[in-house]
């Protein structure tokens, strides 16, 4: 049997979808064509009520005890296929079937003993495995008990089946638990990973904006400084925020898309560029050496680079920034460290904002760390991604 989240809408055929239960009209026929294919071993209980062997009496309470014997069997395995009964209710059910089977089959004869076939589906079916392993056994010891009654000492194909058939049951039952298991655990990890790729995008609508507003914020009080006394600089400043703009549009779009790798190069030729137009002297490493560095941990360092840059531009008020890039042995092996350090306040706030802590997430998920707090001539900010052993030292600014 497949499972198809699609089916019953369209298919080739029909398609039983295991550990659900019926949604429409064409699923009930499905699941009752199914259960009913193994009604056929009523057909000897049915073929003893029309012989006339027995009383008026006797027919008429054996036909009324196999209809209450079904009607119970259907109710609690049709229903049992997809949602089960409350406890109660399922083994006043079973009881039901427990009743009947040798009470019908002793009183009636040894053409009755067919109901311990659905008795022992029945246990299979509803019961825990740790009760069905010996529930079904002894089904097939009262059947035993029973056919004795009517002179059958011998164990029989009968006997067999209904042991048989019962520890199939088990098997299938499990495969139906399994089943409906593994589809929550699969609706559980789909919205693991919506929650994910929304924080995701939380987390990169922040960094780019955030620094790309900054800048654009800058650029036009200085365009708006320039304008009386310099007009051909402002425009230089108008042409500088429409590029800038521009540039934030497509970053938007490709983190929009998930394939934005920022790179440290690049990120630190715009730090040069942020912390000039806000009047801050930046004192910035060379080209840096990215040897024994992965993508995702240099794109770690690049993010890092440009919230601790947006940080000095926007909160803390310093007037000289400086940006190291260092290679370092650690005790946890070979790192490469970024440190960004100003001499401003650090802005206002007590802990952690929504950038520091998206940084620090994205850090973990390339094995680094983060740290940042207030230091003796400002503030300072620290990360740490894994390089490979090999790297040369870099230097500092």
């Amino acid at each position: 049997m497949t499972e198809d989240p699609r089916a019953g809408a369209r298919g080739p055929g029909p398609q039983v979808r295991i550990g659900q239960g019926p949604r429409n009209r064409r699923d009930v026929l499905i699941k009752l064509l199914w259960i009913g294919v193994w009604l056929v071993f009523l057909s000897s209980p049915v073929h003893d009520l029309t012989s006339g062997r027995h009383t008026t009496a006797g027919t008429v309470a054996g036909a009324a005890g196999l209809a209450v014997f079904v009607v119970a069997y259907l109710t609690l395995v049709f229903r049992n296929m997809g949602r089960s009964f409350p406890p109660r209710a399922g083994a006043v059910l079973l009881g039901i079937l427990a009743v009947l089977a040798p009470a019908l089959g002793y009183g009636l004869g040894a053409h009755w003993t067919g109901l311990f076939v659905y008795l022992s589906v029945a246990c299979g079916a509803t019961l825990p495995p740790r009760l069905a392993v010996w529930a079904i056994p002894g089904s097939g010891l009262v059947m035993y008990l029973v056919k004795m009654r009517w002179g059958a000492y011998a164990v029989d194909e009968d006997l067999l089946m209904v042991v048989l058939i019962g520890f199939a049951m088990i098997g299938v039952s499990q495969l139906v638990r399994t089943t409906i298991e593994l589809r929550k655990a699969r609706a559980t990890v789909a919205q693991l990973a919506a929650n994910e790729e929304r924080l995701r995008l939380a987390r990169d609508l922040h960094d780019l904006l955030g620094h790309s507003l900054s800048l654009i914020t800058l650029k036009s009080e200085l365009a708006g400084r320039m304008l009386p006394d310099h007009p051909d600089k402002a425009a230089q400043q108008v042409a500088d925020i429409e590029q800038v703009s521009r540039q934030a549009l497509v970053d938007v779009r490709e983190a929009v898309t998930g394939y934005r790798r920022p790179r440290l190069a690049v990120e630190l030729a715009g730090t040069q560029v942020a912390l000039t137009a806000a009047g801050v002297t930046a004192e910035l490493p060379d080209e840096p050496d990215l040897d024994g560095v992965d993508r995702d941990a240099e794109s770690a360092l690049a993010w890092a680079l440009r919230e601790a840059v947006t940080n000095v531009v926007r909160h803390s008020g310093a007037d000289r920034c400086a940006v190291r890039l260092l290679h370092r042995q650690t005790l946890d092996g070979p790192v490469l460290e970024l440190t960004v350090e100003d001499n401003g306040s650090g802005g206002s706030g007590g802990g952690f904002g929504n950038g520091l802590t998206g940084l620090t997430e994205r850090l973990e998920k390339a094995g680094g760390t983060l740290e940042a707090g207030r230091c003796r001539h400002g503030f300072r900010l620290v990360a740490r991604v894994p390089a490979a052993a090999g790297g040369d030292v870099g230097s500092g600014a």
